[in-house]
């Protein structure tokens, strides 16, 4: 499995996460520019959630959350900011889901993290 697809597998998994858990889906892959992508854009009740969402086969080279570093976070937090020019919203946070696919799979979900 290629790094694009462990990504979609990692996302779909995450969405049917959110799904089960009360999250509305409502945008998959919003791209803002060359280095600006967000993963997952949910809502929740009134709250808008934006997701990045972090897939490792196993822990063997890191954990997924290890993945988000300040310049990733700092560029999905410019995300964030153009798309709330675009659909302003006053509830909203940033959320990372870590999925681990083996040796069984796990989903761990930071809510509301700010680095």
């Amino acid at each position: 499995m290629n790094n694009r697809a462990l990504g979609n597998s990692g996302e779909d998994i995450a969405c049917r996460y959110l799904e089960e858990n009360g999250y509305e889906i409502l945008e998959r892959n919003r791209h803002f520019g060359r280095n600006c992508e967000i993963d997952i854009i949910a809502k929740l009740k009134k709250k808008l959630i934006f997701v990045e969402v972090k897939t490792r086969k196993s822990n063997n080279f890191g954990a997924p959350f290890e993945a988000v570093t300040k310049t990733k976070y700092e560029n999905l937090v410019k995300g964030v900011q153009f798309y709330l020019k675009e659909n302003p919203y006053k509830d909203c946070q940033i959320d990372v889901i870590g999925i681990t696919l083996m040796p069984k799979l796990k989903i761990e979900h930071l809510k509301n993290i700010y680095l």
